[in-house]
């Protein structure tokens, strides 16, 4: 079977947990025997041996990462290199690609593909999956968002032949947002890959940080994209509240994003500045340093379809403390779990972990035997029934 895969991202190019859900979920299911060609809107030399590879050509990846936040999406006339040009072009760059071979199944990857993803249905005439990692609620932090790719979402949607969902909230929310009828929209959650995440070393990369370790300090870390729908400044809240009862705390706030300059403004209004660190977006060692180094993870997302991190987290020994508001608190049930707007319990939880080497034990060794049942396999599986389901044909144009 040969599926057309749309996505955005792919690592190392990756602005968050959209290209490693991408990666992860080809490389399962190219073991099934599936043919993938995953198309990439912009050009870049990756040596993956279990599919192709193939770029759209529109763009350079500096100006590829900066869209994914929907808020830039705008109307425009001609090829200008904004936001919704590059959209247009992705989706008229399908008709050459499609040229060149067929495909049984079409798959893509949240609302940056969506309007490729239509024009290859119209040309191609096969079923079309659509996989919705978040919806544009959720990263408005449960506003209405930008109107246009509201309306992106609702076509894309209303016309996909099936629907998969990360959580079982971002599914309601499909449902009850866009009038979609449930039978159409399955949930496949998240996972992650033991095998795929390297082991910590004794060199961590935060070496002042272990400094103040070694002076009686306790680390909070966050790992992620700095915008509204990830809550942080109710976080900020929180650790206004635990520094003044625990002031040997540090907040480690790792990621970049429009909300930068906010949070460090906060910060100081809070008069916390000292007990807050962030060295920006990380990847490869000292991304997996951050978790090592953090005697507690917290995501406090007002609005989360699924969320990795804390999985990640509890891989490097860390546990968690996640919002009420995640998909993935419908599969990780040893965490704390608070709403998101609750920063005064968020500030008791987090105290309570760490002052209570116990409690932070018995979380992350109870946690850990969880992960064996959240790989990727499984969502693999899923999909793979979807794709033999309506493996049967060309639809109706």
């Amino acid at each position: 079977m040969k599926v057309l895969m749309l996505g955005w991202e792919l690592p190392p190019h990756n602005s968050g947990g959209l290209g490693v859900a991408c990666f992860q979920l080809c490389k399962k299911l190219s073991k099934k025997g599936l043919d993938i060609t995953f198309v990439l809107p912009y050009e870049h030399q990756h040596d993956f041996d279990f599919m192709n590879v193939v770029s759209a050509k529109i763009a350079d990846i500096s100006a590829i990462t900066g869209v994914y936040d929907s808020a830039l999406y705008k109307k425009s006339s001609g090829l200008s290199g904004d936001v919704v040009d590059i959209h247009y072009a992705y989706a008229k760059a399908m008709e050459n690609i499609l040229t060149k071979q067929d495909f049984d199944v079409i798959h893509a990857h949240d609302w940056l593909t969506f309007r490729a993803a239509l024009r290859a249905r119209e040309i191609l005439l096969k079923p079309l999956v659509l996989h919705v990692h978040s919806i544009e609620s959720d990263r408005a932090a449960g506003g209405h968002g930008n109107p246009l790719v509201r309306e992106i979402e609702q076509l894309g949607l209303l016309l996909a032949d099936k629907i998969v969902a990360v959580s079982e909230l971002t599914r309601q929310k499909i449902i009850n947002e866009y009038n979609i009828p449930p039978s159409k929209v399955i949930v496949a959650h998240n996972g992650v890959d033991l095998d795929e995440m390297q082991p910590l070393d004794s060199d961590n990369s935060y070496r002042v940080l272990e400094r103040f370790k070694e002076q009686g300090y306790k680390i909070v870390v966050n790992v992620g994209r700095l915008t509204i729908q990830k809550g942080l400044t109710n976080l900020l809240l929180s650790a206004k509240a635990v520094v003044d009862k625990q002031p040997k705390t540090i907040f480690m706030i790792v990621g970049s994003g429009d909300q930068y300059r906010e949070l460090v403004e906060l910060g100081a209004s809070l008069g916390i500045s000292r007990n807050l660190v962030f060295p920006g977006f990380q990847r490869g060692k000292k991304w997996r340093d951050a978790f090592g180094i953090a005697d507690l993870f917290v995501m406090p997302s007002v609005s989360e379809p699924f969320g990795l991190t804390p999985l990640e987290a509890i891989v490097y020994a860390t546990p968690s403390l996640i919002s009420k508001q995640s998909g993935v608190a419908e599969v990780l049930k040893n965490c704390l779990k608070t709403d998101f707007w609750d920063s005064a319990k968020m500030a008791d939880d987090i105290i309570n972990v760490l002052r209570h080497d116990s409690l932070r034990q018995h979380l992350l060794d109870n946690a850990k035997y969880e992960l064996d049942h959240l790989s990727w396999d499984k969502t693999s599986h899923i999909l793979m029934d979807i794709y033999n389901e309506h493996h049967q044909g060309a639809i109706e144009g």
